[in-house]
């Protein structure tokens, strides 16, 4: 799937799902603020032309303020500032939270690159090594998880 064909996908099942409606520019602009990093281009252009969150995997995803909760978590905002506000937490800031497996396991978007690499946290054998690369980028993540192939995040043998 490229973009367009993931946004318009999404925007379907907005309509058929009653999703939050599309996210306002200047939420948007002063969540990137408050992350300090701008959001993947893609992950954005879903916020402002389909869904302020509650798409993707099992419907999850979080959004920005305003947008879908998913467990304990209002938006990417109040959980980037959870972690960045816990000292035992040493997770860099440039990674946005976006979707919670189950059993402490997230799903994070690395903001440095455009393209958004997915990496994932785990840390159920230790916090040592508990994030670790997806190896795929948020356009090929969101892809599946719309057509039913993505799977929870393995981490590698040691």
């Amino acid at each position: 799937m490229n973009e367009d064909e993931i946004v318009h996908a999404i925007i379907e099942i907005a309509r058929s799902e009653s999703l939050p409606e599309p996210a306002d520019p200047a939420v948007i602009e002063e969540a990137e603020g408050n992350i300090g990093f701008p959001l993947p281009p893609l992950l954005r252009r879903i916020y402002l032309e389909a869904a302020n969150g509650g798409f993707g995997p099992e419907g999850g995803v979080l959004g920005v303020p305003g947008g879908e909760w998913n467990g304990d978590w209002s938006d990417i905002v109040d959980i980037h500032s959870a972690i960045r506000n816990d000292p035992d937490d040493d997770t860099p800031a440039y990674f946005i939270w976006i979707y919670e497996w189950g059993c402490g396991i997230w799903s994070l978007i690395d903001c440095r690159d455009p393209a958004g690499p997915m990496w994932a946290w785990d840390p159920n054998d230790g916090l040592e090594d508990a994030l670790f690369s997806n190896e795929m980028v948020f356009a090929d993540w969101i892809a599946r998880a719309l057509n039913g192939t993505l799977e929870m995040p393995e981490k590698p043998a040691p």
